[in-house]
């Protein structure tokens, strides 16, 4: 059914259902439902089709939001899911995980109007699901095949971006990864709440059938060297993400029972898919009956609190410097968080981890606000006085990542980085100082959103393209082969 545009004055923002908190904190399922055809268009025929798409703006990948959104309302759900993929190498993906609320909702103009914004990650995820389920995701099929080839070392979203893009070219593509499936991040870092792993499974089965070659258990520095592997390809690009974890520099950290955010969920997401890992079997890394302290105030720290939840922690509490507003992760994290049992402690830092050899507690002081620095941000103080122990028998660190010392590892000490440790590279040709190795992802710009990784890959791709074709062109050309010879 066609529906006209600009339909915020009769209809009202709508959301997915989502699962009550009592019934989703007993599983790992995602938490939102699909919404039905209908619903889909009527979301869509908000739209207020402003002459500038602040949405789009704010989208990194600057998606068409405004004419899918119409062409959703039109029920011309093929070409809205030809529109959408035209500029994102997994919208579904997108659409599930994205912080729409900090990017094109919260840039919304019915948003800022306080008429509520466009459910834009919910209709996208609807277009690209109908799209799976009806067929209209194909291999794909490059119109010639060339001889040159590219290694892509991480197959995390850069990676897999820049597969899907050197693959329409006719590259032969082989994706290098140091864990036993590919998808990074996307398989072992995120929870299935937020984005179920088969969701990422078809998508790499999409590539594998359109010819990119995978190498699993396939670590860089162990197995071959950058070297080795640049003279096994045309191209490289690195696309591993920054791993490494910051950790606490208080007394007691090194005590059992605090562990490393990733280590905690990789744990987890293992179990999930049926893997046996030990140290969740032996109680390390389970929280069930425990008192869990996150410290940590991002999305990763989100994960690992609603993760806590779900494995049945007996307390599950968040510390974090500052207050709620300041928060950098998702504001919809926290409200489902809050809804699923989680307390957060706001303005509060750790002291010291208590326990003789393990955890028990954590000494922490308030904090309040102080004046801002030369970001505007208000830097926390400590207030004097007000130290305070919370109940812990398993402390997550959520502080972030860091790059690894990829030169060392990589056994290429020739590799460009900056004075925080990523990826130096031309910001146009994404090259770094190494002919024909690249860069993208949290790799080159530090820990951020998958989003962000699938448009660097994708931009990545384009710059190893022209690489690619003005390599080729200044290549002799092959003699002709003697006749009657």
């Amino acid at each position: 059914m066609a529906r006209k545009m600009l339909q915020f004055t009769k209809l009202d923002q709508r959301t997915p259902d989502k699962r009550s908190a009592g019934t989703r904190r007993v599983d790992f399922d995602e938490i939102y439902g699909r919404f039905t055809p209908d619903a889909a268009g009527d979301q869509a025929s908000r739209c207020e089709q402003c002459g500038i798409p602040f949405c789009q703006i704010h989208c990194p990948l600057q998606n068409n939001i405004p004419d899918w959104l119409m062409l959703t309302a039109a029920g011309r759900l093929e070409e809205a899911y030809a529109l959408s993929s035209a500029t994102n190498s997994m919208p579904e993906i997108c659409g599930r995980i994205c912080p729409q609320d900090r990017l094109c909702e919260g840039s919304c103009v019915l948003e800022q109007s306080r008429h509520g914004a466009v459910t834009i990650g919910a209709v996208e995820k609807f277009i690209t699901d109908t799209a799976w389920e009806r067929g209209w995701v194909k291999p794909i099929l490059p119109l010639r095949e060339r001889e040159q080839s590219v290694g892509i070392i991480g197959g995390g979203p850069a990676g897999m971006a820049a597969a899907e893009q050197l693959r329409a070219q006719g590259y032969q593509v082989t994706l290098y990864d140091r864990y036993d499936r590919i998808g990074g991040l996307l398989v072992y870092g995120i929870p299935g709440f937020k984005l179920e792993k088969s969701v990422v499974e078809r998508r790499v089965d999409l590539l594998a059938r359109s010819g990119v070659i995978f190498k699993t258990n396939f670590e860089v520095g162990r197995d071959a060297t950058l070297p080795e592997l640049r003279k096994a390809h045309d191209a490289v690009l690195i696309a591993t993400g920054v791993y490494k974890a910051r950790g606490l520099s208080i007394p007691g950290a090194g005590l059992r029972g605090v562990t490393k955010a990733l280590d905690y969920l990789i744990a987890s997401n293992r179990t999930g898919l049926g893997d046996r890992v030990a140290a969740f079997e032996d109680g390390t890394l389970d929280a069930k009956d425990k008192a869990v302290v996150v410290i940590g105030g991002g999305d990763t720290a989100m994960d690992c609190l609603r993760t806590a939840i779900r494995q049945g922690a007996r307390s599950v509490k968040c510390l974090y410097r500052r207050d709620r507003a300041n928060m950098p992760g998702s504001q919809r994290e926290v409200i489902n968080a809050v809804e699923e049992g989680v307390d957060f402690v706001w303005l509060t830092a750790p002291e010291a981890v208590l326990g003789d050899e393990r955890a028990t507690g954590v000494r922490a002081h308030r904090m309040h606000l102080g004046v801002a620095d030369a970001t505007g941000r208000q830097s926390p103080q400590p207030i004097a006085g007000s130290e305070f122990t919370l109940e812990a028998d398993l402390v997550i660190e959520a502080l972030g990542f860091e790059p690894e010392d990829l030169p060392a590892v990589f056994g290429e000490p020739r590799l460009p980085i900056t004075r925080w440790g990523t990826i130096q590279i031309d910001p146009v040709s994404k090259m770094s100082g190494l002919d024909g190795v690249f860069a993208a992802g949290d790799i080159v710009r530090g820990a951020s959103l998958v989003v962000w990784a699938v448009r660097d890959g994708r931009d990545a791709a384009e710059g190893i393209r022209r690489y690619l074709v003005a390599k080729a062109a200044a290549a002799p050309a092959k003699a002709a082969p003697l006749v009657n010879a």
